[in-house]
């Protein structure tokens, strides 16, 4: 059985930083994701990563998000920079995995002005 678990989020004021992580339990880690529901909004990619580390990104979060991983860990992280009240939302993390699509419960992540 997959499990992804997030952890990290919270209160942050404009310009500040959080790092929300992403762990796997139930099997190894290949490509993984992070994916962000704004209220009101459809759920949208934040960033993703390959099994070899190569990092992909949503244009409005390039240059501030960087998701990186540790396969010893079975762990992804999402290091979020310059942080703006419209990056408020629930992120996901996302592992696709044989055809099925493993999420993770979200954490809130909170960006007052």
């Amino acid at each position: 059985q997959v499990q992804l678990v997030e952890s990290g989020g919270g209160l942050v004021q404009a310009g500040g930083s959080l790092r929300l992580t992403c762990a796997a339990s139930g099997t190894a880690i290949n490509a993984m994701g992070w994916y962000r529901q704004a209220p009101g909004k459809s759920r949208e990619l934040v960033a993703g990563i390959t099994s070899d580390g190569f990092a992909n990104y949503a244009a409005s979060m390039k240059g501030r998000f960087t998701i990186s991983r540790e396969n010893a860990e079975n762990t992804v992280y999402l290091q979020m920079n310059n942080l703006k009240p419209e990056d408020t939302a629930v992120y996901y993390c996302y592992f696709p995995y044989y055809g099925v699509d493993y999420w993770g419960k979200g954490v809130l992540v909170t960006v007052s002005s």
